[in-house]
């Protein structure tokens, strides 16, 4: 089932639609759909698919001479051509007649393989792109590699490239087309535990509970997710060890520097520079209050929902689990559940909001969205506030969001005016978030103020 990625098939066709030389690099993590996009993008084309193996320049050669040979005379041949200039000189010369797709999966494993592959592409790349109606799509998982040896400007092919697409998860709403049979609380329940990566959205079944979902994946030391954080570690870095500590301590509420060192029991430095690497896999984030550029306050956060949930739950309790006590282990984690929703409940409302601002619905056209925390110098009381977004230096937009079953009172939009007056905006708009609603005198108080927006949990799956 192919859902989602308008945005980059409607990229990707307006390209090949030019009918003349395009070169576009397509990168992102694993599982997050890459080959997905490109099958579905070729499907209907006369296309050359090709997939780079983790071996030698003979082997990978071997394959793609095959892949190039069946392309033009549909059969298996054992024919191999005797280098990849003269492949891809064949396939060059095969687009001077034809609208052509060569795209080239894994890219990063052909190029380890042959040291003078990417050289030969630019050679040929500047050789034929003025008469060439080839479409090349170089594909990649190794998000460093990518950026460093195909995007970067020291590389070969800098400056060759007619687009790029990094691949991202989906968001929380194009992860709910994937199940019809989920209530509507369950698929923000499975959107707190898997996020957005589509691969990992496929191990969970809509015909059966979040919690045989839970013990059938992340409780069950046999399936593909019980490893994965780990096993995708070990592809991407070389001290896998440090690199889980550091992700565990996040996980269980260690968020400052000095905190998580703390925790490794490594010095702030070479913390520092794990948490760099981290962060250009796309596993954490670095966070300041929101309008600061640089600040002593800034904190870490785990960026991707299942490893979010799999260190925050599976570490502490993988003993019992391995033991095959999987209702001991659900026993333990189902009362955190609900606590550990709140932060993907917000996630889920900047969505909603980024939503209404593409669909020209939003009344603040803001610049972006965050969190802001900090003292509030009347009390000298630490304040925070859940979403903050500013259009301009007199308007900004403020929200709390609350994933409780117990209706939100007056008291929480009190709270959020009294935050919102720790700035000087001359105008406002508030936002008021609740899994289940509001009460009574919350919604007259908000009809009173008059720039107050509730919104149920239900509201936004309507939009």
């Amino acid at each position: 089932m192919f859902i989602g990625r308008e945005r980059e098939m409607a990229t990707l066709n307006h390209l090949y639609q030019s009918d003349k030389f395009e070169f576009v690099v397509i990168y992102g993590r694993r599982r997050v759909g890459k080959t997905a996009l490109i099958n579905q993008f070729i499907q209907d084309k006369e296309a050359i698919y090709y997939m780079g193996v983790e071996s030698n320049s003979k082997q990978n050669l071997e394959n793609f001479s095959k892949n190039i040979m069946e392309y033009k005379v549909n059969i298996q041949v054992d024919t191999s051509f005797l280098s990849f200039q003269a492949a891809l000189e064949y396939v060059f010369q095969l687009a001077e007649k034809e609208r052509l797709v060569l795209a080239i999966d894994e890219y990063p494993y052909v190029a380890r393989s042959s040291e003078s592959f990417a050289s030969t592409i630019q050679l040929l790349i500047d050789k034929y792109k003025d008469h060439s109606k080839l479409m090349l799509i170089l594909c990649g998982s190794s998000m460093s590699y990518m950026e460093d040896h195909v995007l970067s400007y020291k590389a070969p092919l800098y400056g060759r490239r007619t687009a790029q697409m990094k691949i991202q998860p989906f968001d929380f709403f194009d992860t709910c087309q994937y199940f019809c049979n989920f209530s509507d609380e369950d698929r923000a329940l499975v959107y707190g535990m898997v996020g957005g990566t589509p691969q990992y959205l496929l191990q969970m079944d809509d015909r059966l509970t979040i919690e045989e979902n839970m013990k059938n994946t992340f409780l069950n030391p046999n399936s593909f997710l019980f490893e994965e954080p780990e096993n995708l570690l070990k592809q991407e870095v070389r001290e896998p060890a440090l690199y889980n500590a550091i992700i565990t301590a996040i996980a269980t509420g260690s968020s400052r520097v000095a905190e998580i060192s703390t925790k490794v029991g490594e010095q702030s430095s070479v913390c520092t520079n794990y948490l760099k690497n981290l962060m250009a896999l796309g596993l954490i984030q670095k966070e300041t209050p929101y309008g600061e550029k640089t600040s002593r306050k800034s904190i870490y956060s785990i960026n991707d929902n299942m490893f979010r949930f799999w260190y925050r739950f599976i570490p502490e309790n993988n003993s019992i689990i391995v033991r095959g006590a999987t209702n001991l282990a659900y026993k333990r984690i189902e009362p955190h559940l609900s606590d550990y929703m709140g932060k993907v409940f917000e996630e889920i409302c900047k969505q909603y909001l980024w939503k209404l601002l593409l669909d020209g619905n939003c009344p603040i056209e803001f610049n972006d969205l965050g969190r802001w925390w900090g003292t509030n110098p009347s009390t000298h009381n630490q304040e925070e506030i859940d979403i903050m977004g500013e259009q301009d230096k007199n308007t900004a937009l403020f929200g709390e969001c609350k994933w409780t079953n117990q209706k939100v009172d007056t008291g929480i939009l009190e709270t959020l005016l009294k935050r919102s007056q720790l700035f000087h905006y001359s105008k406002i708009q508030l936002y008021l978030f609740a899994k289940t609603g509001f009460t009574e005198g919350c919604k007259a108080l908000a009809e009173k103020m008059g720039n107050v927006a509730l919104v149920t949990y239900d509201d936004m799956l309507k939009e």
